[in-house]
């Protein structure tokens, strides 16, 4: 019941929040190669994030996340993304999230505030797995590149 409530507010909700994305992800200091990417790279970016998080609540799989994000890492990786940035990015996008969740009324009688609780927990457990396998994804890609360096030196 809550993954679907909080489906259908990320689905109507979508555009608003990438470009609430977008906005913070342009104007942290925290993300300058962000600055530089295209607008629409940019927000097909932060879209996909949110497209992401509407799937994994709708079967709860590991797997499906674990790949995506690992992937994602190789290609910040390889475009030269620091790990720093690409983990800050997806911290934004939660923090948009939750800010949308908060202040969407949800909340109005204690059984809401509950709903929102867990919605947030929901949110948090989502956003904890994708740093993770984001991390180590750009962990074992880095790793990929210094045993190269290694191999090529010899």
């Amino acid at each position: 019941m809550l993954s679907k409530i909080l489906i259908e507010m990320i689905e109507t909700h979508a555009e608003e929040l990438t470009l609430a994305t977008l906005g913070d992800l342009r104007s942290s200091s925290f993300t300058p190669s962000y600055h530089r990417l295209a607008s629409e790279k940019a927000r097909n970016r932060v879209y996909t994030v949110y497209r992401d998080l509407g799937n994994w609540l709708a079967d709860r799989t590991d797997s499906k996340i674990e790949t995506t994000y690992r992937e994602l890492a190789e290609r910040r990786y390889h475009e030269g993304f620091a790990l720093s940035e690409v983990i800050w990015a997806l911290i934004l996008t939660k923090k948009t999230l939750l800010e949308y969740v908060r202040n969407s009324g949800l909340s109005d009688s204690a059984v809401e505030l509950y709903r929102e609780r867990e919605l947030f927990h929901m949110l948090e457990d989502f956003f904890d797995r994708t740093i993770y396998f984001t991390a180590a994804g750009y962990e074992h890609e880095a790793s990929l590149h210094v045993d190269a360096l290694h191999a090529s030196a010899s």
